[in-house]
């Protein structure tokens, strides 16, 4: 019996075609688990995705609207950033987004999940956190971003969801598990 968790996948050939700050784009030349010749592209991201539900005491929450050039659309998503890999820990990471995207601080922090974003091109994974405990200070957003800045029930923000409002991956899925936790009486 074939042990169906070890890599069917040969690769034969790997070159580096893009570079940049934030990814690398690798091209394999592969021998597929059928045996077929093939290629097989993959985006390496050098950031950790890391994104924050902000929940108060009424459960609400707080959103980040901006510009997303990639997908050229107006996106609604929780408070997000990049973690540089090996440079910065993720929950600390964390609170600097959650301060610069909203002027938010938190006193207590859970870790809500890891994800993988999209794992058939992307070695890319993200980690979500709920923040609690909350003050509000004064946000300071990159240079890159202009954002807007929503508070909103959490049920609201899941119907957004639902209504497809809010369709960015590490959003949808912390903000559903949120809601799980809430409604399990486990926050």
């Amino acid at each position: 019996m074939k042990d169906s968790t070890k890599n069917p996948w040969q690769t034969l050939k790997s070159e580096q075609k893009y570079d940049n700050p934030w990814i690398t784009v690798t091209e394999n030349q592969v021998i597929n688990p059928s045996g077929g010749a093939g290629i097989y592209g993959v985006v390496h991201f050098k950031n950790i995705a890391v994104g924050i539900v902000p929940l108060d005491e009424q459960y609400n929450t707080w959103l980040v609207g901006q510009y997303r050039y990639s997908l050229d659309t107006y996106s609604w998503e929780i408070p997000e950033g990049g973690c540089p890999i090996g440079q910065e820990d993720p929950l600390d990471c964390a609170k600097r987004e959650l301060a610069e995207e909203t002027g938010l601080f938190a006193t207590q922090w859970t870790t809500l999940l890891k994800m993988h974003t999209s794992n058939s091109v992307t070695d890319e994974y993200g980690y979500a956190y709920i923040a609690q405990g909350l003050t509000m200070g004064e946000a300071q957003p990159e240079e890159t971003e202009q954002l807007q800045v929503r508070k909103i029930s959490l049920a609201e923000a899941v119907q957004m969801c639902l209504d497809d409002e809010i369709t960015d991956s590490l959003s949808v899925i912390a903000l559903y598990k949120t809601k799980m936790l809430v409604d399990a009486g486990k926050l």
